[in-house]
């Protein structure tokens, strides 16, 4: 191989003059170029990328990372990571941002070049609205002397994370194997530093695929990894804020991010009870499982608070404060806290701010914003609490929580109440499939890994969530074309653990990317995905309407444009194209049960399985 080489650059060395033939004689063939190598760039690269600890690399195949895959399943065995083969860049990195909501730690993502960042960049802003952490390496050609054809030449880019730059955390591209091995740790550590995020580091072709200089490769170490600690509150503020919510008498506690990891959501519980104050979600939907469902402190109402706390609220001014409709003129906001009700902030976005990408929400005037992570900094206020607590106090904390326990019970009742309305109709009320869910999952180890906000969020309503697993909350930007293939990356990290994993799945988001349900099959991830088939974009549908009323014209016409029909999709068909079970579409109530009953056994197989279920819009 050195001889090989050696020949290889003394023809390259040698001046065009010599190299011309005589004159009058034929032109001789030019020597083959060298075509093997012992270690190329790319098998340094999986040394990296397995120092970190990735399970898997999820991609769908492109050239500009055509080495660092032959390492992978080579060189690395395919294992540790093991490749999933997905069937658009999107949905690769739709199942990393899941992955990552069950596990806490980020998934590889491999994608390729301009194309394959512009497909994935939908997904990269969901996670990044999402605070979750996803790592991406992106292919490339920097050089122009080695792009070799008009794909090379359209698939690279001169500065190739631009496009997405302010919607990531960090990226970098790095010029040697040795700038690579500082960069890749790098990025992992800023991944998983709160507030977490996506990170793009870039793999320049030729520094994959050429072979690692011999005088380099003594040199060449793998950096040692050191997880940064999340930021914890300044403890003079903490105190502070101590002192405030032992002194209050109707205090509140809104959670948004609060819980990144199981201790999370414990400490959460554990404030809570000690103060014995209410926990609710962010209005519209649930960004984490920070709370069990049926505790008798969650709820709670912010009209009545004199102290209400915010926990890593991305739009804290939404929660107190009532914003004119949108089917209605014009814009007012009205605050819903009486005069006088202190506002406090505990959040790590302002570590995290964007001027292009305006995630934050209106500005919240607070009386106390503490710039921390919420979970880090939940052990020293419940301590700092805890030392002001007298018996009075107490026995005022216990009276104030029998009545929350009271008014949380009330609201469990009414929702029982208001799920057996039409429970007979057809098409099947997303109550009913809720409720029809539960009876067959409750025994089970579970875990809900899809968005409830389409369908009346009656999962969160009539469901028993207690482990922080139980729930991965919602997009972060609604970004359509999120839920199936998260819901995939959720059930692989759950796959592990021996959980059965639920899938509630839009109609319209599936249709973004249905080819994750043949990763799902190929893969043997167990998931029981059971469709919301309402047969439209229903939200879209409802603001055309909205439109419609307000110009009094025909609201009947809202269809057009939004309707899935003419003709139906079948979507049990679907899946058995793409290899999995599938079953419906149910259109009898009376059908459901046993049609979920025997997609369960499937899945409990090892396998995923589909349930098409034609439903109310909402």
């Amino acid at each position: 191989m050195s001889g090989a080489a050696a020949g290889a650059a003394a023809f390259v060395s040698t001046p065009l003059a010599a190299q011309a033939p005589a004159q009058g004689q034929p032109a001789a063939a030019p020597p083959e170029a060298v075509y093997t190598t012992d270690r190329p760039g790319s098998d340094f690269m999986v040394d990296l990328i397995k120092s970190l600890g990735f399970e898997y690399a999820a991609a769908n195949p492109g050239g500009s990372f055509r080495a660092l895959h032959e390492s992978l399943v080579n060189y690395g065995g395919n294992r540790m990571p093991e490749l999933l083969t997905c069937c658009h860049e999107e949905s690769s990195v739709a199942m990393a941002h899941g992955y990552a909501k069950i596990e806490g730690k980020p998934m590889l993502v491999m994608a390729h070049g301009t194309v394959g960042l512009q497909h994935a960049s939908m997904a990269i802003y969901n996670a990044y609205a999402d605070r979750v952490p996803v790592y991406i390496v992106l292919g490339n050609i920097l050089d122009a002397g080695w792009r070799r054809n008009d794909v090379e030449w359209t698939h690279a880019v001169q500065d190739a994370a631009a496009m997405v730059r302010d919607c990531i955390k960090w990226d970098d591209t790095p010029v040697s194997l040795g700038h690579f091995a500082e960069s890749a740790v790098r990025a992992y550590k800023i991944a998983m530093t709160p507030p977490m995020g996506p990170v793009v580091l870039v793999a320049d072709g030729p520094m994959q695929e050429e072979a690692i200089p011999m005088a380099d490769r003594p040199r060449l170490r793998v950096p040692k990894l050191t997880p940064t600690t999340p930021p914890a509150g300044d403890s003079a503020a903490v105190a502070e804020l101590a002192r405030l919510l032992v002194a209050a008498d109707n205090p509140a506690i809104i959670a948004g991010r609060a819980a990144r990891t199981p201790q999370g959501l414990t400490r959460l519980v554990e404030l809570a009870e000690l103060l014995q104050a209410p926990v609710q979600d962010g209005k519209q939907f649930v960004q984490r499982m920070n709370f069990p469902s049926r505790h008798p402190l969650r709820g709670g109402n912010v009209a009545e608070a004199d102290l209400v706390l915010g926990l890593e609220m991305p739009d804290f001014f939404q929660q107190i404060h009532t914003l004119t409709p949108i089917n209605r003129l014009g814009m007012e906001s009205r605050r819903q806290t009486r005069p006088g009700t202190k506002i406090v902030t505990i959040s790590s976005h302002e570590l995290l701010s964007n001027s292009n990408y305006q995630d934050f929400g209106r500005y919240t005037e607070a009386d106390l914003a503490i710039v921390a992570d919420a979970e880090a900094t939940l052990p020293s206020l419940i301590e700092a609490c805890r030392r002001l607590i007298t018996p009075d106090r107490r026995r005022l904390f216990d009276a104030r929580g029998r009545r929350l326990a009271e008014a949380s019970q009330a609201v469990r009742d009414l929702n029982i109440e208001q799920a057996a309305w039409g429970w007979d109709a057809s098409p099947i009320s997303t109550a009913r499939m809720a409720a029809e869910l539960w009876n067959l999952i409750k025994d089970e180890d579970w875990s809900l890994v899809s968005d409830t906000t389409f369908v009346n969020h009656w999962p969160l309503k009539l469901w028993d969530l207690t482990k922080h697993y139980h729930y991965i909350g919602w997009s972060g930007a609604y970004g359509i074309g999120y839920g199936a293939p998260a819901a995939v990356g959720a059930a692989l990290a759950n796959k592990k653990h021996g959980r059965l994993s639920v899938n509630i799945q839009c109609d319209g988001d599936l249709n973004y990317a249905p080819g994750v349900l043949w990763t799902a099959a190929h893969h043997r991830i167990p998931l029981l995905t059971v469709m919301h088939n309402n047969r439209a974009y229903h939200q879209e549908r409802m603001f055309v309407a909205d439109m419609a009323a307000r110009a009094n014209r025909d609201v009947s016409r809202s269809n057009i444009g939004n309707e899935l029909a003419d003709p139906f999709i079948d979507y049990a068909s679907l899946a058995k194209a793409y290899g999995m079970f599938g079953v419906g579409p149910i259109e009898n109530p009376n059908d459901l049960g046993p049609a979920l009953k025997r997609a369960l056994d499937v899945v409990k197989r090892g396998e995923p399985a589909l349930v098409d279920v034609v439903t109310q819009p909402r």
